[in-house]
């Protein structure tokens, strides 16, 4: 497993929570808090552009 650096949970209304990562090669991780050894990687500007997506109200049924 890659040494990632987890941010703080993020819990939305009524949804799971979950957690940002990265790494020192500029990869990024999502997770579901508690489920960090199961988790998504693309590069940083993918989940950035998702995450995105996700606050604008286009994807919110995914979490």
């Amino acid at each position: 497993m890659p040494d990632i650096n987890w941010e703080n949970p993020f819990c939305g209304e009524g949804n799971n929570c979950f957690r940002i990562g990265t790494d020192d090669q500029g990869n990024a991780y999502i997770a579901v808090a508690g489920q960090e050894d199961r988790y998504l990687t693309d590069s940083h500007e993918a989940l950035m552009a998702f995450i995105r997506e996700i606050k604008a109200g286009k994807a919110d049924h995914l979490l």
